[in-house]
């Protein structure tokens, strides 16, 4: 998509210069972006980056900045700032990414993209035309861009579109990455936002727990069966939890130690004992009982709620620190 985008933006130039009589050479400047970055698991972000630079180099941008691996946690230090210089130079010497003006073009697929994003985005500029210009327009542009914001919000509230380190493949032991406060940053224009955020609140709600009490807020996974029955189930639903922050300790229902519960095992044993299971952790002090699996199926089992595949993550997380709060007020009781 970046390259489509860097190649439809000089044919739109092109023709906006041939009808207005001004030069046609357009040079581009890209920067990766800074909604992709994550302050948790920021490792990950030299991938990211190095993606980016690599679909800016081929789709013909004339210079390149990559934004450091801490970009959204503070200001870089030196090794940082090496690593985003040192990308795009390995690019360009090693991957020889400018040996070559147009990689993509005679790929149909591509051309086909870059056409495609063309004529939307003329399509767009008319728009904006009619209504007056970038100013009388920025209401306009501004619905666009949150109407956007809200699709993708939904996808990666519903895990779809996955982020790495943070809404999959959290890590609540990694060690936190410290760096001097950026200068604040000034008000007004269009919110800047960033994927990872919603996530990211969480996990900082549970630091802030675990620095308050000694411990992160955790659900218990109730595991039904032998590992090799329960480890798929047991392992989505502590990855969904951990993304928020919260821990997963998993035992039997006997281990119970009352607060939230997650039932965990196959659709076979599932039939033989959630209901039973589910019953008996309400009657241990379960405020909550979460089951992994489909809604439509186990409905019957007296669960609660239900995790799976598709579910809205977040949503099911701030369920979570609901009756974790509930649990704790009654605890001190």
């Amino acid at each position: 998509m970046t390259i489509a985008k860097l190649r439809a933006a000089r044919r739109l130039w092109t023709r906006v210069t041939e009808v207005s009589g001004a030069p046609s050479a357009q040079l581009q400047h890209a920067v990766t972006s800074s909604a992709m970055l994550t302050q948790r698991d920021p490792w990950v972000n030299m991938l990211r980056t190095t993606l980016a630079c690599f679909a800016a180099g081929t789709g013909g941008a004339d210079a390149v900045t990559v934004q450091t691996f801490d970009a959204a946690i503070g200001l870089p230090d030196p090794f940082s700032r090496r690593i985003a210089r040192n990308t795009q130079a390995l690019l360009l010497e090693e991957s020889h990414l400018g040996q070559v003006i147009d990689p993509a073009g005679g790929s149909w697929y591509v051309e086909r993209l870059t056409d495609d994003l063309a004529r939307a985005g003329w399509a767009w500029f008319q728009e904006i035309e009619r209504a007056g210009g970038p100013v009388e327009a920025f209401p306009l542009v501004r619905e666009r861009l949150a109407a956007t914001w809200r699709q993708r919000g939904e996808n990666i509230a519903h895990r779809k579109d996955a982020l790495t380190g943070v809404s999959e493949f959290p890590n609540l032991a990694e060690k936190p990455v410290r760096r001097k406060p950026l200068p604040t940053a000034q008000a007004g224009g269009l919110p800047r936002v960033r994927y990872a955020q919603a996530f990211e609140e969480l996990r900082d709600r549970s630091d802030a727990q675990l620095a308050e009490t000694g411990a992160r807020p955790r659900v218990f996974l109730a595991t039904l069966g032998p590992v090799a029955v329960h480890t798929g189930r047991s392992s989505f639903a502590a990855n969904l939890f951990n993304a928020g922050g919260i821990e997963t300790p998993a035992g039997t229902v006997e281990d119970f130690p009352g607060g939230v519960a997650c039932v965990c095992s196959s659709d076979k044993l599932y039939a033989e004992q959630a209901a039973a299971t589910v019953a008996a952790l309400k009657a241990a002090g379960a405020t909550h009982v979460f089951l992994a699996g489909s809604p439509e199926k186990w409905a019957d089992t007296g669960a609660d709620a239900f995790v799976f595949a598709g579910c809205d993550a977040l949503s099911v997380l701030h369920t979570t620190y609901r009756f974790l709060s509930g649990s704790q007020l009654e605890a001190q009781r």
